[in-house]
């Protein structure tokens, strides 16, 4: 069984104790939080699809930690110019477990 949700403005593919990383959420590591934003539910031959999402269903999932991801340099310079320049970004990231998939 497998359903596509919408977390945190983005689309994923997530099964049943499964570990994901989504961009970050404000709630305290060790929660349990729900989603309803499924927009599809596949288990085995049944396939439940939503306009433009599925009524009743929703997927639990427990938050596990908070972190940031790896450094991003973007270097920018113009040949013949003397212009160089560098910046950095760690984008930040909540690791979550699914826990339940319902489908009513």
């Amino acid at each position: 069984m497998y359903a596509i949700v919408e977390m945190a403005g983005v689309q994923f593919k997530v099964s049943e104790a499964q570990k994901i990383r989504i961009p970050k959420l404000t709630e305290e590591p060790g929660k349990s939080v729900d989603f309803d934003k499924v927009l599809l539910i596949a288990d085995k031959d049944q396939v439940s699809i939503g306009k433009p999402v599925v009524k009743g269903a929703k997927v639990t999932v427990k938050v596990l930690s908070h972190s940031k991801d790896d450094k991003v340099l973007v270097y920018k310079k113009k040949s013949k110019k003397g212009y160089e320049k560098i910046r950095g970004h760690r984008q930040q990231f909540t690791e979550i477990q699914i826990e339940k998939i319902t489908a009513l």
